[in-house]
């Protein structure tokens, strides 16, 4: 088992050292990668509308390259926007996106998602995007995510793999193997829910077994989820946890 300091470091450094998605370079794989997970995000957006629309002020965690906080800015212009993430090398690339949406954002920085640089209850919606699973530290981001939010403010972890503890090994080898380059993780939704509990945080589980962005096998997977709930119970599946800040 790799040590937390260590897979920080393959998180920071891989946006460095990717020949398609280092701070140098803007490739069409990168462009064509991103944009296949543009639809599921703007359909998110669209589904939790009603968290976005009374926001004047957001949080992005675990970025990336911050194509997500383009989207929402072009979509808000009018809300303050932070976007972050664990590494400066993926933060400096928001300067790509932000031409290809013509937006800017209102501030960028790196940081952990367990020392978030901003003031107590500063900002009313933190969201991330298939990034929450990487945290490495659960318990402690939570805790920041809740020293952040103003009361009633609500975090978004957005399209995150998800399973039972009792599977867990199972689905974190698979993960691991689909992309080996990052360390890749799984959520159990239990242990979540209970982290959640600790902050005072109220939890809400999402399961979604959309069939957008998948491949071959996984379209598969997820159609047989999407037609039984037992099994999006007793598998895999990702889902989308909403937390809310009890004011």
């Amino acid at each position: 088992m790799r040590k937390i300091e260590e897979k920080e470091e393959i998180e920071i450094n891989f946006w460095k050292d990717s020949a398609r998605e280092n701070p140098t370079v803007f490739t069409l794989e990168n462009l064509f990668n991103k944009m296949g997970e543009a639809p599921v995000f703007y359909n998110k957006v669209k589904r939790y509308h009603r968290y976005f629309d009374k926001a004047s002020s957001m949080l992005e965690l675990g970025a990336g390259q911050g194509w997500a906080s383009c989207i929402i800015k072009s979509l808000y212009p009018g809300a303050t926007l932070h976007t972050s993430d664990i590494s400066p090398y993926a933060i400096e690339s928001i300067k790509y996106w932000e031409d290809i949406f013509k937006v800017k954002v209102d501030n960028t920085f790196a940081c952990r998602s367990y020392e978030i640089p901003l003031p107590d209850a500063s900002v009313d919606l933190v969201f991330c995007f298939a990034a929450a699973h990487h945290f490495v530290k659960h318990r402690s981001s939570l805790k920041e995510i809740n020293r952040v939010l103003r009361p009633g403010g609500v975090c978004l972890y957005l399209y995150e793999p998800t399973c039972k503890k009792y599977i867990y090994k199972q689905a974190h080898s698979r993960v691991n193997k689909k992309r080996p380059e990052v360390p890749e993780d799984v959520l159990i939704q239990q242990k979540i829910m209970e982290l959640a509990a600790e902050q005072n945080l109220a939890c809400e589980l999402n399961f979604d077994p959309s069939l957008e962005n998948r491949g071959a096998i996984e379209t598969i997977y997820y159609f047989a989820l999407s037609k039984a709930s037992i099994l999006r119970e007793m598998l895999p599946c990702t889902a989308d946890i909403i937390f809310t800040k009890k004011g």
